[in-house]
């Protein structure tokens, strides 16, 4: 009997101690969450971003990280169809283009696209969207290149087809927090069965930093994308600078993950 209530206390402890140790982690993680959650960023006010010049989130160099990994995104294949959200003025449009893929972006500021047109010395043609109250598409004359001028959550694959790669840099981590499901959804539907898709986030602590960039990690990843898509980290990289001390920050990595459709 002794033995008996030996062991029950003994099982008893272990899980009070298994508790104690999850729930600070537990804690963190909303803590985490809530810094952020409820952080709204209206179109105008990435409109008005454009408009002032305050574009620090544009590279004017293809990502280090898309270079790293694209060979895990084309797989071989030949004349890509690529999915660029909130693509700005990434000179990584031109880049794929150049190797003889495709490039549809979706924008919200025309300031922004046809900055993307006159710094890369390509011609194009401004269509209206019938399917998109408002939208304007702008195409270069070659074809290679089309760009949405439009709100993310109007575009659709009725729209503008399906993609068999997605280069998501500088989108997931600018959505307001309460959308990243409704965006997640968009996305999957826009992908083909054999589509690849490379997505790059930022991690941080939030309590230092309100966004935008958000703070991504990777189980809210896997929470949005991981009913639909496989995820895979493929690479995770120090990406601390001198500017991101402005934000209040000492740390900041940068990963990146591949996202593939599940089997039906």
């Amino acid at each position: 009997m002794l033995k008996l209530l030996f062991g029950w206390l003994l099982n008893w402890k272990c899980a009070q101690l298994s508790a104690s140790l999850k729930k600070p982690a537990e804690e963190k993680r909303r803590e985490e969450m809530s810094a952020q959650e409820n952080r709204v960023m209206a179109l105008s006010e990435w409109e008005d971003r454009w408009q002032e010049g305050k574009t620090g989130f544009h590279r004017s160099e293809v990502h280090n990280l898309l270079e790293s990994n694209l060979d895990k995104v084309v797989c071989g294949r030949n004349e890509v169809r690529f999915f660029f959200p909130l693509c700005g003025k990434a000179v990584d449009m031109k880049w794929l283009a150049d190797m003889g893929h495709t490039v549809v972006g979706v924008e919200i500021s025309e300031k922004g696209i046809k900055q993307f047109f006159a710094e890369q010395n390509l011609a194009f043609n401004e269509e209206p969207v019938p399917a998109i109250s408002g939208a304007k598409v702008f195409k270069s004359t070659d074809g290679k290149i089309s760009i949405y001028q439009c709100d993310l959550y109007k575009f659709s694959s009725t729209v503008g087809g399906k993609f068999g790669g997605i280069w998501d840099r500088g989108a997931l981590v600018a959505i307001n927090p309460c959308d990243r499901q409704k965006y997640a959804t968009l996305l999957m539907s826009l992908m083909n069965n054999d589509c690849r898709y490379l997505v790059d986030t930022l991690e941080y602590n939030p309590e230092l930093y309100k966004g935008p960039p958000f703070f991504v990690s990777e189980e809210d990843v896997k929470n949005v994308f991981g009913g639909g898509c496989d995820v895979e980290l493929l690479e995770s990289v120090d990406a601390f600078e001198e500017k991101h001390k402005s934000w209040g920050l000492d740390s900041l990595t940068e990963k990146v993950y591949l996202l593939t459709p599940k089997a039906q």
